[in-house]
């Protein structure tokens, strides 16, 4: 009998342990699509720009960033080359970027309250850049809120001081992708 209560416990114990891999599983594989996704949404936004050379200077966004629903959407949709002009343009990939991060695209609806379940978690973004949309190195910048605590040493201020990322920035996590763009 006492060596099928041992038997018992060895294999409860077993069973433990396999939820807590399954569970760390979860949390790797989550804190992956959120760092795929911000490479995937960095490189749209560097295309975007490339492709709209003319009008660098207004994807180069103010100090806090963009995110969360920051911007409003622009007066003119750009659905056809023929109907805006660069600067335009620029204003509407800015909003499209912006609604993709806070992932507007996918969303779902409990009790009449509707959530948005795609992008990231508290985003923000920033782009850098010289000043006037002249030919450079442009720095894009992706923030979001991680999962576990980890010790921030980016210098990059980014999404700092809004308090999203915990009291000292602990949950923040960082991609960033700096890439030469000439108009």
């Amino acid at each position: 009998m006492i060596e099928i209560l041992v038997a018992l416990l060895l294999i409860s114990v077993g069973f433990m342990n396999i939820a807590g891999l399954q569970t760390a599983a979860k949390k790797a594989n989550y804190a992956s699509l959120q760092r795929t996704t911000a490479a995937i949404l960095g490189r749209d936004v560097a295309e975007k720009m490339r492709a709209n050379p003319v009008a660098l200077g207004g994807y180069i966004t103010a100090a806090g960033g963009v995110g969360g629903g920051t911007l409003s959407q622009p007066g003119t949709t750009c659905t056809s080359a023929s109907q805006c002009n660069p600067g335009q343009l620029a204003a509407y990939d800015m909003w499209l970027w912006e609604q993709a991060i806070d992932g507007a695209n996918e969303s779902r609806t409990i009790n009449s309250a509707v959530t948005n379940t795609g992008g990231l978690v508290n985003p923000t973004a920033c782009i850098t850049g010289p000043s006037g949309g002249l030919a450079g190195v442009y720095v894009i910048t992706l923030v979001w809120r991680g999962l576990n605590e980890l010790n921030n040493v980016s210098s990059d201020t980014c999404g700092t001081g809004a308090g999203k990322y915990g009291t000292n920035e602990e949950f923040r996590r960082i991609l960033q992708i700096r890439t030469y763009i000439s108009p």
